[in-house]
């Protein structure tokens, strides 16, 4: 056996081992003996009776509020981040400032982690526009709070903040319109802060690739930035389990001049894949294992070796089902010079070896994603199957074949754009990644639902609509659900002003004095004009995220009466460690009813154990 297939080991028995315990055995660490099953941690139960626990989540949540609030707006200001690895983070990306706060209160904590989900989930869905959603719902609870300290009902404040967010989502699509090809260089550029050399950037790249593309951002290796376009895929796979992640921090798993094994059918037995896998342990390349799926007894062995470094591996399932994943797997054949192994043309994965394997210079592989890039080589063929796909589409009938086949020539032929970024510093690098990934976000989610004016402008034109909102509501504590979001919608846009150095009271005045959607106030200028013709404009789906996302946060906010929070006085129990085994009690004849003490010192010391104490301290016992 050679020296790969002895490090390697596809036996499943040992994966996750943990020593069995029976009863109540005790665990050894360090000498230390402490209990397998430890008492629950302690809570303590905050009531509402007096409002001083829904002080303390109102507490956090402005807490966070306020530090977000200084990044919003073009005249927003940077966050230090203090990094314990490496030089400190500056960034002005609202959801990468919310993942590093932890308060010390544990109500304030719970407050604002609470409002952090707003952030995070408009972050997920529209890739931008977190700090809205943290203002918007900090203006929801401070106004719901208000109103609920006056004696209303929570229950239906809640219920019409729910129902206005609705109705507002409604009215915001009759105020959207369909972007333009130059003015998605505007949306980036105001996502970027104003910089319109990303915006022009992001234009570019979309442009390479079309407006649906795939478009990948990376450090670059010199100062200025640059548009690459490369051969590559995309599909909609993730990885099959989350131990193949490589980067912890965006939850991915990146290989570099990997090889791909494609597999046309589920695998269900560790030892078929196990030439391959001894090949990828022996030439030290990283491998990706497409297929059908894969077994949990087959796919524990991978993992171990995974995790025990012995492999670089990540299993992808197959993109589609039936027929057309044969026919995804083999466009992924051909892109990169690999061959699907099927039953049906004689190959067997458990013979196969490095001839099948493809080959890609990079793959990025996410929980809900797959990327594919190649160096090219396989132009030819990638054109001799485009064209193939092509005739295909004028000799069928069904539209919903045709747009089948449209979606694989466009994954076949399109290709990847990769944008490099340059930057003198590390903390400078990583600043301007996170302003061109929101800026790339926020030019997908104008493709997808259209715009509406920027600035915070649509939100406060939003209030206007609230009186015609409260015509359809039921009760009159709904309504006053209602008159809280008017006042909330008008949060953004103040503290832009104040970020800009203005009156934000001022500054909604002389918005709403003039009855124009397009009209508003660009900070960075500081001046009022027409928005629109400024460049001054947001996605609708940024927009509507904010607004569904901090109802939603709010609404929960607003009905909790009670908090459950670990004690903060908690203090650790010291483990025990473990006493000597008792032995059975010496038993003496009946007839020595006065034994010699002599003699019973020995017995004492050969049971207890006690050789190294003194004849005066044994005699002392007796």
């Amino acid at each position: 056996m050679s020296t790969a297939s002895a490090a390697l080991s596809l036996t499943s028995s040992s994966v996750f081992a943990r020593p069995g315990l029976r009863g109540r055995q005790l665990i050894s660490v360090r000498g230390v003996f402490a209990d397998p099953n430890p008492r629950p941690v302690t809570k303590e139960l905050h009531f509402n009776h007096d409002g001083s626990a829904i002080r303390k989540l109102q507490a956090g949540v402005d807490l966070l509020a306020n530090l977000v609030g200084v990044t919003l707006g073009p005249k927003g200001r940077n966050v230090v981040l203090q990094n314990k690895y490496g030089p400190p983070k500056i960034v002005n990306d609202g959801v990468t400032v919310c993942k590093e706060i932890e308060l010390e209160d544990p109500l304030e904590n719970i407050g604002a982690k609470l409002v952090r989900q707003a952030a995070a989930k408009t972050n997920d869905i529209a890739g931008d526009g977190s700090t809205t959603s943290i203002v918007l719902a900090q203006g929801l609870i401070t106004e719901g709070l208000k109103i609920i300290a006056a004696g209303a009902n929570p229950i239906q404040i809640a219920r019409g903040i729910e129902k206005t967010a609705k109705l507002l989502v409604q009215e915001l699509k009759l105020m959207t319109k369909e972007v333009e090809e130059h003015e998605l260089a505007d949306v980036a550029a105001v996502s970027a802060g104003n910089d319109y050399a990303v915006g022009n950037l992001i234009l570019d790249a979309l442009r390479k690739v079309g407006w649906r593309g795939v478009v990948m951002i990376e450090k670059g290796k010199c100062t200025d930035h640059l548009v690459e376009f490369v051969e590559g895929m995309h599909f909609d796979r993730g990885y099959l389990s989350p131990y193949f992640v490589t980067d912890r921090e965006k939850m991915s798993c990146e290989f570099h001049n990997c090889k791909l094994l494609l597999v046309d059918k589920k695998i269900t037995n560790a030892k078929d894949v196990f030439h391959v896998l001894e090949g990828a342990v022996k030439d030290k390349f990283p491998i990706v294992i497409v297929a059908e799926g894969i077994e949990q007894e087959a796919m524990a062995p991978i993992i171990k070796n995974k995790l025990r470094g012995v492999l670089k591996v990540a299993a992808v399932k197959a993109p589609a089902f039936g027929q057309r994943k044969s026919h995804y797997l083999d466009d992924i054949a051909i892109l990169t010079g690999g061959t699907v192994i099927r039953d049906d043309i004689g190959l067997n994965l458990a013979t196969a070896g490095r001839e099948v394997l493809g080959s890609a210079t990079k793959v990025v592989i996410t929980k809900d994603s797959t990327l594919i890039v190649t160096d090219g080589r396989t132009r030819d063929a990638v054109n001799q199957r485009v064209a193939q796909i092509q005739a295909l589409i004028k000799n069928s009938e069904e539209n919903f074949d045709k747009k089948i086949l449209n979606e694989r020539v466009a994954r076949l032929s399109r290709g990847i754009v990769t944008i490099q970024i340059g930057a003198f510093t590390e903390p400078e690098l990583k600043d301007k990644k996170l302003r061109v990934e929101d800026a790339l976000n926020a030019a997908k989610a104008a493709i997808d639902e259209g715009i509406v004016v920027g600035g915070g402008c649509s939100l406060l034109r939003l209030s206007l609509k609230i009186d015609k909102v409260k015509e359809t509501l039921g009760t009159e504590e709904e309504k006053i659900g209602a008159d809280i979001f008017k006042r909330a919608l008008a949060y953004p846009i103040k503290l832009i002003a104040k970020n800009a150095g203005q009156n934000g009271n001022v500054v909604i005045e002389k918005v709403l004095a003039i009855d124009d959607v397009r009209y508003g106030y660009n900070a960075a200028k500081d001046q009022f004009e027409d928005l629109i013709s400024s460049g001054i404009i947001d996605p609708s789906k940024v927009v509507r995220c904010c607004l569904e996302h901090a109802a939603s946060v709010a609404k929960v906010f607003l009905t909790s009466d009670v908090v459950v929070a670990e004690s903060k006085d908690m203090q650790l129990i010291p483990m025990r460690r473990l006493m000597p085994r008792r032995r059975p009690k010496l038993e003496l004849p009946f007839c020595m009813k006065k034994p010699m003490k002599d003699e019973l010192c020995i017995l004492k010391r050969k049971q207890k154990g006690w050789q190294n104490l003194k004849a005066e301290q044994l005699e002392a016992l007796f």
